[in-house]
Protein backbone atom coordinates (compact mmCIF):
# COMPACT_ATOMS: atom_id res chain seq x y z
CA UNK A 1 0.00 0.00 0.00
CA UNK A 2 1.50 3.15 -0.81
CA UNK A 3 1.73 6.36 1.28
CA UNK A 4 -1.38 8.18 0.44
CA UNK A 5 -3.54 5.13 0.50
CA UNK A 6 -2.52 4.02 4.09
CA UNK A 7 -3.09 8.26 4.99
CA UNK A 8 -6.65 7.56 3.30
CA UNK A 9 -7.20 4.04 5.75
CA UNK A 10 -6.33 5.94 8.95
CA UNK A 11 -8.43 9.13 8.16
CA UNK A 12 -11.13 7.03 7.39
CA UNK A 13 -11.11 3.79 8.88
CA UNK A 14 -13.22 3.86 12.11
CA UNK A 15 -11.13 1.57 14.08
CA UNK A 16 -8.68 4.69 14.72
CA UNK A 17 -10.28 6.56 17.04
CA UNK A 18 -12.01 10.18 16.03
CA UNK A 19 -8.74 12.02 17.41
CA UNK A 20 -5.96 10.12 15.51
CA UNK A 21 -8.31 10.71 12.64
CA UNK A 22 -8.48 15.00 13.01
CA UNK A 23 -4.78 15.17 13.28
CA UNK A 24 -4.50 13.56 10.23
CA UNK A 25 -6.87 15.32 8.39
CA UNK A 26 -5.29 18.63 9.84
CA UNK A 27 -2.04 17.59 7.51
CA UNK A 28 -4.23 17.44 4.44
CA UNK A 29 -2.26 18.53 0.97
CA UNK A 30 1.26 18.72 3.71
CA UNK A 31 2.58 15.75 1.58
CA UNK A 32 6.31 16.08 3.13
CA UNK A 33 4.58 15.34 6.99
CA UNK A 34 2.06 12.37 5.35
CA UNK A 35 5.24 10.74 3.61
CA UNK A 36 7.32 10.88 6.93
CA UNK A 37 4.58 9.95 9.18
CA UNK A 38 3.40 6.72 6.73
CA UNK A 39 6.76 6.19 4.10
CA UNK A 40 7.17 2.96 6.60
CA UNK A 41 6.24 1.39 9.81
CA UNK A 42 8.11 2.13 12.77
CA UNK A 43 10.47 -0.20 13.22
CA UNK A 44 10.54 -2.94 15.88
CA UNK A 45 14.70 -2.60 16.11
CA UNK A 46 16.38 -5.52 18.15
CA UNK A 47 15.69 -3.20 21.65
CA UNK A 48 11.78 -2.32 20.62
CA UNK A 49 10.35 0.94 19.40
CA UNK A 50 11.14 4.34 19.75
CA UNK A 51 9.67 7.31 17.79
CA UNK A 52 7.80 10.74 17.42
CA UNK A 53 4.20 10.81 19.61
CA UNK A 54 1.66 11.05 16.63
CA UNK A 55 -0.76 9.64 14.38
CA UNK A 56 0.83 7.49 11.62
CA UNK A 57 2.17 3.67 10.89
CA UNK A 58 5.63 5.80 11.25
CA UNK A 59 4.84 7.10 14.81
CA UNK A 60 4.54 6.20 18.25
CA UNK A 61 1.25 5.76 18.93
CA UNK A 62 -1.12 3.13 20.75
CA UNK A 63 -2.30 1.43 17.55
CA UNK A 64 2.21 0.67 17.05
CA UNK A 65 2.06 0.04 20.65
CA UNK A 66 -0.64 -2.64 20.40
CA UNK A 67 0.97 -4.29 17.02
CA UNK A 68 4.46 -4.79 18.75
CA UNK A 69 2.81 -5.95 21.57
CA UNK A 70 0.63 -8.38 19.74
CA UNK A 71 3.75 -9.97 18.28
CA UNK A 72 5.28 -10.19 21.40
CA UNK A 73 2.29 -11.70 22.95
CA UNK A 74 1.99 -14.23 19.85
CA UNK A 75 5.68 -15.38 20.46
CA UNK A 76 4.84 -16.03 24.18
CA UNK A 77 2.33 -18.34 23.25
CA UNK A 78 4.05 -20.10 20.70
CA UNK A 79 6.75 -20.53 23.96
CA UNK A 80 3.98 -21.51 25.79
CA UNK A 81 5.25 -18.96 28.62
CA UNK A 82 1.72 -17.15 29.37
CA UNK A 83 1.64 -18.20 32.72
CA UNK A 84 5.30 -16.62 33.95
CA UNK A 85 3.62 -13.51 32.17
CA UNK A 86 5.18 -9.89 31.59
CA UNK A 87 5.88 -7.01 33.69
CA UNK A 88 5.23 -3.64 32.60
CA UNK A 89 6.95 -0.60 33.73
CA UNK A 90 6.80 3.23 32.58
CA UNK A 91 8.61 6.79 32.68
CA UNK A 92 7.30 10.46 33.18
CA UNK A 93 6.87 11.10 29.11
CA UNK A 94 3.42 11.79 27.73
CA UNK A 95 1.00 9.25 26.81
CA UNK A 96 3.17 6.43 28.89
CA UNK A 97 1.15 5.72 30.97
CA UNK A 98 -1.66 5.05 28.14
CA UNK A 99 1.10 3.20 26.29
CA UNK A 100 1.65 1.10 29.28
CA UNK A 101 -2.00 0.55 29.89
CA UNK A 102 -2.65 -0.74 25.80
CA UNK A 103 0.08 -2.70 26.27
CA UNK A 104 -1.16 -4.75 29.34
CA UNK A 105 -4.59 -4.68 28.04
CA UNK A 106 -3.51 -6.14 24.82
CA UNK A 107 -1.66 -9.00 26.64
CA UNK A 108 -4.43 -9.38 29.06
CA UNK A 109 -6.92 -9.95 25.66
CA UNK A 110 -4.21 -12.91 24.63
CA UNK A 111 -4.61 -15.25 28.11
CA UNK A 112 -1.13 -13.52 28.88
CA UNK A 113 -0.90 -12.51 32.89
CA UNK A 114 0.42 -9.19 33.29
CA UNK A 115 1.62 -7.26 36.12
CA UNK A 116 1.69 -3.05 35.56
CA UNK A 117 3.38 -0.83 37.70
CA UNK A 118 0.66 1.39 39.68
CA UNK A 119 2.83 4.54 38.65
CA UNK A 120 5.66 5.55 37.15
CA UNK A 121 9.10 3.79 37.90
CA UNK A 122 12.92 3.56 37.09
CA UNK A 123 14.13 1.47 33.91
CA UNK A 124 16.56 -0.52 36.54
CA UNK A 125 13.35 -1.62 38.49
CA UNK A 126 11.57 -3.23 35.85
CA UNK A 127 14.89 -5.77 35.05
CA UNK A 128 14.51 -6.06 38.92
CA UNK A 129 10.62 -6.63 39.32
CA UNK A 130 10.62 -9.31 36.57
CA UNK A 131 12.98 -11.43 37.87
CA UNK A 132 11.56 -11.13 41.46
CA UNK A 133 7.80 -11.69 39.89
CA UNK A 134 9.28 -14.91 37.31
CA UNK A 135 8.24 -13.16 34.66
CA UNK A 136 8.86 -14.46 30.39
CA UNK A 137 9.27 -10.80 29.78
CA UNK A 138 8.87 -7.22 30.79
CA UNK A 139 8.05 -4.12 28.90
CA UNK A 140 9.63 -0.41 29.52
CA UNK A 141 7.78 2.22 28.09
CA UNK A 142 9.96 5.25 27.90
CA UNK A 143 12.35 7.33 25.22
CA UNK A 144 15.18 7.15 28.19
CA UNK A 145 17.03 11.04 27.44
CA UNK A 146 15.54 11.83 23.82
CA UNK A 147 13.75 15.06 23.56
CA UNK A 148 10.12 15.24 24.81
CA UNK A 149 8.31 14.77 21.51
CA UNK A 150 9.74 11.10 21.73
CA UNK A 151 8.17 7.94 23.41
CA UNK A 152 9.78 4.20 23.14
CA UNK A 153 8.74 0.51 24.37
CA UNK A 154 11.74 -1.43 25.41
CA UNK A 155 11.16 -5.32 25.82
CA UNK A 156 13.06 -7.66 28.35
CA UNK A 157 13.36 -11.20 28.75
CA UNK A 158 13.29 -13.41 31.51
CA UNK A 159 16.85 -12.93 32.40
CA UNK A 160 16.21 -8.90 32.97
CA UNK A 161 17.99 -7.95 30.01
CA UNK A 162 16.71 -6.26 26.50
CA UNK A 163 16.53 -8.88 24.50
CA UNK A 164 19.22 -10.18 22.33
CA UNK A 165 19.92 -12.42 19.60
CA UNK A 166 17.88 -14.84 18.63
CA UNK A 167 14.89 -13.38 20.93
CA UNK A 168 14.80 -10.10 19.33
CA UNK A 169 14.92 -11.44 16.10
CA UNK A 170 12.19 -14.06 16.47
CA UNK A 171 10.03 -11.33 18.44
CA UNK A 172 10.39 -8.81 15.49
CA UNK A 173 9.72 -11.25 12.78
CA UNK A 174 6.51 -11.87 14.85
CA UNK A 175 5.90 -7.91 15.09
CA UNK A 176 6.72 -7.88 11.17
CA UNK A 177 4.37 -10.14 10.43
CA UNK A 178 1.20 -8.12 11.51
CA UNK A 179 0.06 -6.29 8.77
CA UNK A 180 -3.62 -5.72 9.71
CA UNK A 181 -3.70 -3.83 12.83
CA UNK A 182 -7.22 -4.40 13.10
CA UNK A 183 -6.29 -7.97 13.70
CA UNK A 184 -4.60 -7.00 17.60
CA UNK A 185 -6.45 -8.01 20.38
CA UNK A 186 -7.58 -5.87 22.96
CA UNK A 187 -10.01 -5.47 25.63
CA UNK A 188 -11.12 -3.32 28.30
CA UNK A 189 -9.18 -2.55 31.67
CA UNK A 190 -12.09 -3.73 33.62
CA UNK A 191 -12.38 -7.11 31.77
CA UNK A 192 -8.67 -7.39 32.42
CA UNK A 193 -8.65 -6.84 36.19
CA UNK A 194 -12.22 -8.75 37.00
CA UNK A 195 -10.39 -11.51 34.75
CA UNK A 196 -7.61 -11.67 37.08
CA UNK A 197 -5.27 -11.53 34.54
CA UNK A 198 -3.56 -7.63 35.56
CA UNK A 199 -2.25 -7.41 38.72
CA UNK A 200 -1.55 -3.82 39.92
CA UNK A 201 2.68 -3.74 41.10
CA UNK A 202 3.33 -1.33 44.17
CA UNK A 203 4.98 -0.91 47.09
CA UNK A 204 6.52 -4.66 47.84
CA UNK A 205 8.57 -4.33 44.88
CA UNK A 206 9.79 -1.09 45.26
CA UNK A 207 10.83 -2.37 49.55
CA UNK A 208 12.51 -5.65 47.80
CA UNK A 209 14.18 -3.11 45.19
CA UNK A 210 15.83 -0.87 47.91
CA UNK A 211 16.98 -4.03 50.36
CA UNK A 212 18.79 -5.26 47.05
CA UNK A 213 20.84 -2.29 46.40
CA UNK A 214 21.68 -1.49 49.84
CA UNK A 215 23.13 -4.93 50.83
CA UNK A 216 25.88 -3.96 47.87
CA UNK A 217 27.23 -0.90 50.15
CA UNK A 218 31.04 -2.00 51.13
CA UNK A 219 31.46 0.63 53.75
CA UNK A 220 28.74 1.66 55.64
CA UNK A 221 30.35 2.99 58.86
CA UNK A 222 32.41 5.96 56.19
CA UNK A 223 28.86 6.48 55.33
CA UNK A 224 27.48 7.47 58.71
CA UNK A 225 30.54 9.00 59.81
CA UNK A 226 30.45 11.85 56.36
CA UNK A 227 26.40 11.70 56.55
CA UNK A 228 26.25 15.08 57.74
CA UNK A 229 29.24 16.85 56.25
CA UNK A 230 28.67 15.19 52.14
CA UNK A 231 26.66 17.61 50.39
CA UNK A 232 24.89 16.65 47.42
CA UNK A 233 22.89 18.24 44.87
CA UNK A 234 20.30 15.95 42.70
CA UNK A 235 18.26 16.28 40.16
CA UNK A 236 15.68 13.92 38.80
CA UNK A 237 15.04 16.44 35.49
CA UNK A 238 11.80 15.59 36.03
CA UNK A 239 11.63 11.90 35.28
CA UNK A 240 11.45 8.76 37.35
CA UNK A 241 14.64 8.97 39.46
CA UNK A 242 13.25 11.31 42.75
CA UNK A 243 11.49 8.96 44.58
CA UNK A 244 14.49 5.72 44.66
CA UNK A 245 17.27 7.97 44.65
CA UNK A 246 15.88 9.80 47.66
CA UNK A 247 14.86 7.12 49.22
CA UNK A 248 18.21 5.18 48.90
CA UNK A 249 20.25 7.95 49.83
CA UNK A 250 18.03 8.60 52.92
CA UNK A 251 17.77 4.66 54.17
CA UNK A 252 21.34 4.89 53.88
CA UNK A 253 21.85 7.71 56.12
CA UNK A 254 22.88 10.65 53.66
CA UNK A 255 21.50 13.60 55.22
CA UNK A 256 22.15 16.71 52.82
CA UNK A 257 20.64 15.71 49.91
CA UNK A 258 19.08 18.48 48.26
CA UNK A 259 16.55 18.44 45.08
CA UNK A 260 16.60 21.09 42.37
CA UNK A 261 13.09 22.19 43.66
CA UNK A 262 11.84 23.38 39.32
CA UNK A 263 12.74 19.94 38.63
CA UNK A 264 11.76 17.78 41.08
CA UNK A 265 8.42 17.02 39.56
CA UNK A 266 7.55 14.22 37.30
CA UNK A 267 6.79 16.32 33.57
CA UNK A 268 6.51 14.56 30.14
CA UNK A 269 7.02 18.43 28.66
CA UNK A 270 10.40 18.96 30.37
CA UNK A 271 9.59 22.99 30.99
CA UNK A 272 12.72 23.95 32.46
CA UNK A 273 15.45 21.69 30.08
CA UNK A 274 15.62 21.67 25.92
CA UNK A 275 17.02 18.22 26.27
CA UNK A 276 16.52 16.02 29.46
CA UNK A 277 19.97 14.36 29.05
CA UNK A 278 22.47 14.11 31.85
CA UNK A 279 25.40 13.82 28.93
CA UNK A 280 23.98 17.61 27.98
CA UNK A 281 26.18 20.19 30.05
CA UNK A 282 22.80 22.43 29.71
CA UNK A 283 20.20 20.17 31.48
CA UNK A 284 23.00 20.93 35.01
CA UNK A 285 22.42 25.17 34.84
CA UNK A 286 19.89 24.94 37.10
CA UNK A 287 21.21 22.46 39.94
CA UNK A 288 24.93 23.73 39.25
CA UNK A 289 23.60 27.15 40.37
CA UNK A 290 21.62 25.44 43.51
CA UNK A 291 25.06 23.58 44.15
CA UNK A 292 27.13 27.08 44.48
CA UNK A 293 24.76 28.50 46.71
CA UNK A 294 24.72 25.23 48.70
CA UNK A 295 28.20 24.92 48.63
CA UNK A 296 27.56 21.35 47.39
CA UNK A 297 30.31 18.49 47.42
CA UNK A 298 28.83 16.74 44.31
CA UNK A 299 25.93 17.65 41.55
CA UNK A 300 24.13 14.61 40.15
CA UNK A 301 21.41 14.37 37.57
CA UNK A 302 19.27 11.30 36.33
CA UNK A 303 17.70 10.90 32.93
CA UNK A 304 13.98 10.23 32.68
CA UNK A 305 13.83 7.01 33.54
CA UNK A 306 16.47 6.80 35.50
CA UNK A 307 18.82 4.55 33.87
CA UNK A 308 21.57 7.00 33.35
CA UNK A 309 23.62 9.67 35.48
CA UNK A 310 25.41 12.66 35.11
CA UNK A 311 27.51 14.33 37.58
CA UNK A 312 30.05 16.75 38.43
CA UNK A 313 31.99 17.32 41.69
CA UNK A 314 33.74 20.50 43.30
CA UNK A 315 37.53 20.72 42.33
CA UNK A 316 39.41 21.56 45.53
CA UNK A 317 42.11 23.39 44.29
CA UNK A 318 39.86 26.06 42.31
CA UNK A 319 36.90 25.17 43.96
CA UNK A 320 34.86 25.06 40.11
CA UNK A 321 32.77 22.34 39.54
CA UNK A 322 34.32 19.63 36.99
CA UNK A 323 31.98 17.70 34.76
CA UNK A 324 32.54 14.07 34.21
CA UNK A 325 32.16 12.14 31.49
CA UNK A 326 30.58 8.44 31.57
CA UNK A 327 33.76 6.97 31.35
CA UNK A 328 35.14 8.89 33.75
CA UNK A 329 32.07 8.56 36.18
CA UNK A 330 32.33 4.55 35.28
CA UNK A 331 35.93 4.90 36.13
CA UNK A 332 35.61 6.05 39.64
CA UNK A 333 32.51 3.67 40.76
CA UNK A 334 34.94 0.83 39.08
CA UNK A 335 38.37 1.68 40.73
CA UNK A 336 36.48 2.00 44.19
CA UNK A 337 34.48 -0.98 44.15
CA UNK A 338 37.60 -3.15 43.13
CA UNK A 339 40.08 -1.57 45.15
CA UNK A 340 37.74 -1.92 48.07
CA UNK A 341 36.80 -5.45 47.63
CA UNK A 342 40.83 -6.17 47.23
CA UNK A 343 41.63 -4.78 50.32
CA UNK A 344 38.65 -6.93 52.43
CA UNK A 345 39.57 -9.98 50.33
CA UNK A 346 36.04 -10.41 48.85
CA UNK A 347 37.68 -9.76 45.31
CA UNK A 348 37.22 -12.96 43.31
CA UNK A 349 39.93 -14.72 41.51
CA UNK A 350 37.54 -14.91 38.52
CA UNK A 351 36.29 -11.17 38.21
CA UNK A 352 35.07 -9.78 35.44
CA UNK A 353 34.39 -5.96 34.25
CA UNK A 354 32.13 -6.08 31.18
CA UNK A 355 31.85 -2.75 29.05
CA UNK A 356 31.25 -1.58 25.21
CA UNK A 357 33.75 -1.09 22.45
CA UNK A 358 33.06 1.89 22.02
CA UNK A 359 33.82 3.02 26.11
CA UNK A 360 37.46 4.12 27.09
CA UNK A 361 40.37 2.33 27.00
CA UNK A 362 41.48 2.70 30.97
CA UNK A 363 39.26 0.55 32.29
CA UNK A 364 41.99 -2.18 30.34
CA UNK A 365 44.39 -0.96 32.97
CA UNK A 366 42.42 -0.76 35.97
CA UNK A 367 41.49 -4.58 35.07
CA UNK A 368 45.25 -5.39 34.66
CA UNK A 369 45.70 -3.71 37.94
CA UNK A 370 43.54 -6.46 39.93
CA UNK A 371 43.98 -8.97 38.04
CA UNK A 372 40.64 -9.01 36.40
CA UNK A 373 39.61 -10.06 33.10
CA UNK A 374 37.91 -7.50 30.85
CA UNK A 375 35.17 -8.56 28.33
CA UNK A 376 34.24 -6.34 25.27
CA UNK A 377 30.88 -6.17 23.88
CA UNK A 378 28.70 -4.15 21.13
CA UNK A 379 27.15 -0.96 22.02
CA UNK A 380 23.99 -1.33 24.05
CA UNK A 381 23.67 -2.08 28.10
CA UNK A 382 21.89 -5.55 26.63
CA UNK A 383 25.05 -6.98 26.18
CA UNK A 384 26.25 -6.47 29.37
CA UNK A 385 23.30 -7.45 31.05
CA UNK A 386 23.42 -10.81 28.55
CA UNK A 387 26.64 -10.81 29.61
CA UNK A 388 26.04 -12.00 33.00
CA UNK A 389 23.67 -14.96 32.40
CA UNK A 390 26.50 -16.47 30.38
CA UNK A 391 28.65 -15.82 33.54
CA UNK A 392 26.07 -17.84 35.30
CA UNK A 393 25.58 -20.40 32.98
CA UNK A 394 29.04 -20.88 32.22
CA UNK A 395 29.89 -20.29 35.26
CA UNK A 396 33.40 -18.84 33.97
CA UNK A 397 33.26 -15.62 35.72
CA UNK A 398 31.96 -13.37 38.45
CA UNK A 399 30.60 -10.18 37.49
CA UNK A 400 32.05 -7.06 39.48
CA UNK A 401 30.90 -4.16 37.13
CA UNK A 402 29.80 -2.82 33.55
CA UNK A 403 29.84 0.14 32.33
CA UNK A 404 29.43 2.10 29.24
CA UNK A 405 30.66 5.08 27.82
CA UNK A 406 27.12 6.87 27.60
CA UNK A 407 26.65 7.44 31.17
CA UNK A 408 25.19 3.92 32.05
CA UNK A 409 26.70 1.55 34.79
CA UNK A 410 25.81 -1.44 36.93
CA UNK A 411 26.95 -2.40 40.03
CA UNK A 412 25.30 -5.93 41.08
CA UNK A 413 23.40 -7.88 39.62
CA UNK A 414 19.93 -7.38 41.21
CA UNK A 415 19.36 -5.82 37.56
CA UNK A 416 20.22 -6.77 33.88
CA UNK A 417 20.32 -3.14 32.98
CA UNK A 418 22.26 0.05 33.79
CA UNK A 419 21.06 1.67 36.50
CA UNK A 420 21.16 4.80 37.73
CA UNK A 421 19.96 4.36 41.07
CA UNK A 422 22.55 1.98 42.05
CA UNK A 423 25.05 4.30 40.58
CA UNK A 424 24.08 7.41 42.62
CA UNK A 425 24.16 5.42 45.21
CA UNK A 426 27.90 4.06 45.42
CA UNK A 427 29.06 7.51 43.74
CA UNK A 428 27.93 8.90 46.88
CA UNK A 429 29.34 5.99 48.95
CA UNK A 430 32.99 6.98 47.11
CA UNK A 431 32.10 10.57 47.66
CA UNK A 432 32.15 9.41 51.36
CA UNK A 433 35.31 7.47 51.56
CA UNK A 434 37.28 10.17 49.35
CA UNK A 435 35.90 12.54 51.74
CA UNK A 436 37.33 10.51 54.78
CA UNK A 437 40.97 10.70 52.33
CA UNK A 438 40.95 14.35 52.26
CA UNK A 439 39.94 14.13 48.77
CA UNK A 440 36.76 15.48 46.43
CA UNK A 441 35.87 12.86 42.92
CA UNK A 442 37.15 14.94 41.38
CA UNK A 443 40.88 15.03 43.13
CA UNK A 444 40.11 11.31 42.84
CA UNK A 445 39.58 11.48 39.37
CA UNK A 446 43.10 13.08 38.63
CA UNK A 447 44.58 10.47 41.04
CA UNK A 448 42.92 8.01 38.74
CA UNK A 449 44.53 10.00 35.42
CA UNK A 450 48.13 9.99 36.88
CA UNK A 451 48.01 6.09 38.02
CA UNK A 452 46.55 5.15 34.91
CA UNK A 453 47.12 7.68 31.96
CA UNK A 454 45.10 10.53 30.48
CA UNK A 455 42.81 8.92 28.73
CA UNK A 456 40.30 10.79 27.09
CA UNK A 457 37.23 9.96 24.52
CA UNK A 458 34.41 12.29 22.88
CA UNK A 459 31.85 12.01 20.68
CA UNK A 460 30.87 13.46 17.04
CA UNK A 461 27.17 13.33 16.09
CA UNK A 462 25.88 13.79 12.66
CA UNK A 463 21.86 14.10 12.46
CA UNK A 464 20.23 13.25 9.66
CA UNK A 465 16.19 13.11 9.86
CA UNK A 466 13.84 11.83 7.91
CA UNK A 467 13.94 9.49 4.80
CA UNK A 468 16.23 11.22 3.00
CA UNK A 469 18.23 11.46 6.26
CA UNK A 470 18.17 7.59 6.77
CA UNK A 471 19.60 7.00 3.35
CA UNK A 472 22.52 9.25 3.88
CA UNK A 473 23.47 7.67 7.17
CA UNK A 474 23.57 3.96 5.21
CA UNK A 475 25.49 6.30 2.46
CA UNK A 476 28.07 6.96 4.96
CA UNK A 477 28.78 3.28 6.32
CA UNK A 478 28.75 1.77 3.17
CA UNK A 479 31.61 4.67 2.30
CA UNK A 480 34.04 3.83 5.23
CA UNK A 481 33.47 0.17 4.65
CA UNK A 482 34.07 -0.23 1.01
CA UNK A 483 36.94 2.51 1.64
CA UNK A 484 38.54 1.89 5.16
CA UNK A 485 41.04 4.69 5.82
CA UNK A 486 44.67 3.62 6.42
CA UNK A 487 45.74 6.58 8.06
CA UNK A 488 43.76 8.95 10.63
CA UNK A 489 45.11 12.43 10.45
CA UNK A 490 48.33 11.77 12.66
CA UNK A 491 47.60 8.18 13.27
CA UNK A 492 48.27 5.36 11.09
CA UNK A 493 45.26 2.60 11.27
CA UNK A 494 46.81 -0.53 12.71
CA UNK A 495 43.73 -2.88 12.42
CA UNK A 496 40.28 -2.59 10.78
CA UNK A 497 37.12 -4.02 12.16
CA UNK A 498 33.74 -4.59 10.51
CA UNK A 499 31.05 -5.94 13.03
CA UNK A 500 28.38 -6.24 10.02
CA UNK A 501 30.96 -8.75 8.36
CA UNK A 502 32.47 -10.24 11.31
CA UNK A 503 35.97 -9.60 10.48
CA UNK A 504 39.08 -8.15 12.04
CA UNK A 505 42.35 -7.08 8.84
CA UNK A 506 44.92 -6.09 10.76
CA UNK A 507 46.86 -3.98 8.11
CA UNK A 508 50.23 -4.42 10.68
CA UNK A 509 50.28 -8.54 9.79
CA UNK A 510 47.85 -8.36 7.05
CA UNK A 511 46.05 -11.36 9.23
CA UNK A 512 42.61 -11.86 8.96
CA UNK A 513 40.21 -13.27 11.70
CA UNK A 514 36.37 -13.12 13.66
CA UNK A 515 35.46 -10.66 15.75
CA UNK A 516 33.68 -13.09 17.60
CA UNK A 517 30.79 -10.39 18.45
CA UNK A 518 27.77 -10.53 17.16
CA UNK A 519 26.68 -8.93 13.36
CA UNK A 520 26.10 -5.00 13.69
CA UNK A 521 26.78 -2.29 11.33
CA UNK A 522 29.58 -0.83 13.01
CA UNK A 523 33.06 0.03 12.02
CA UNK A 524 36.23 0.22 14.36
CA UNK A 525 39.49 1.19 13.62
CA UNK A 526 42.47 0.56 15.81
CA UNK A 527 45.29 3.21 15.91
CA UNK A 528 48.39 4.01 17.18
CA UNK A 529 49.47 5.27 20.10
CA UNK A 530 46.41 3.10 22.15
CA UNK A 531 43.98 5.97 20.04
CA UNK A 532 40.69 4.79 18.28
CA UNK A 533 37.35 5.88 16.20
CA UNK A 534 34.52 4.19 15.63
CA UNK A 535 31.16 4.66 13.37
CA UNK A 536 28.01 3.53 14.01
CA UNK A 537 24.28 4.87 13.34
CA UNK A 538 22.14 4.88 16.22
CA UNK A 539 19.54 2.44 17.07
CA UNK A 540 17.45 5.04 18.68
CA UNK A 541 17.78 8.35 16.72
CA UNK A 542 18.23 9.65 13.15
CA UNK A 543 21.78 10.01 14.27
CA UNK A 544 25.16 8.80 12.66
CA UNK A 545 27.42 8.87 15.49
CA UNK A 546 31.99 8.96 15.50
CA UNK A 547 33.44 7.47 18.39
CA UNK A 548 37.22 8.63 19.27
CA UNK A 549 39.84 7.87 22.07
CA UNK A 550 42.98 8.91 22.98
CA UNK A 551 45.96 8.82 25.65
CA UNK A 552 48.05 11.62 26.62
CA UNK A 553 50.71 12.28 28.71
CA UNK A 554 48.33 15.08 30.80
CA UNK A 555 45.14 16.21 30.18
CA UNK A 556 45.99 19.19 27.79
CA UNK A 557 47.88 17.08 25.60
CA UNK A 558 44.84 14.24 25.49
CA UNK A 559 42.20 17.34 25.03
CA UNK A 560 45.03 18.26 22.02
CA UNK A 561 45.11 14.91 20.42
CA UNK A 562 41.44 14.34 21.21
CA UNK A 563 39.97 17.49 19.16
CA UNK A 564 42.61 16.55 16.23
CA UNK A 565 41.76 13.47 15.72
CA UNK A 566 37.61 14.56 15.66
CA UNK A 567 38.77 16.86 13.01
CA UNK A 568 40.34 14.47 10.96
CA UNK A 569 38.24 11.94 11.39
CA UNK A 570 35.13 14.24 10.42
CA UNK A 571 37.15 15.36 7.34
CA UNK A 572 36.70 12.02 6.02
CA UNK A 573 32.58 11.80 5.85
CA UNK A 574 31.74 11.87 2.27
CA UNK A 575 29.81 15.13 1.67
Amino acid sequence: MDVMKKYQEWCENPYFDEETRKELKNIAGDEKEISDRFYKDLAFGTGGLRGVIGAGTNRMNIYTVRKATQGLANFIIEENEQEKGVAIAFDSRNMSPEFAEEAARCLCANGIRTWLFESLRPTPELSFALRELGCIAGIVVTASHNPPEYNGYKVYWEDGAQITYPKDEQIIARVNAITDLTTVKTMSREEAQQSGLLQMIGEEIDASYMEALKKLVLNPEVIKEQAKSLKIVYTPLHGTGNLPVRRVLSELGFEQVIVVPEQEKPDGNFPTVSYPNPEDKKAFALALELAKKVDADLVLATDPDADRLGVYAKDSKTGEYMAFTGNMSGMIICEYELSQRKEKGTLPEDGAIVTTIVSGNMSQAVAKEYGVDIIETLTGFKYIGEQIKLFEQNHNHTYLFGYEESYGCLVGTHARDKDAVVAVMALCEAAAYYKSKGLTLWDQMLVLFEKYGYYKEGLYTLTLKGQEGAAKIQEILKSFRSNPPKQVGDYKVLAFRDYEEDIIQNYVTGEITKTGLPKSNVLYFELEDQAWCCVRPSGTEPKVKFYMGVKGIDMQDAQNKLEQLTEAMTNLIPQ
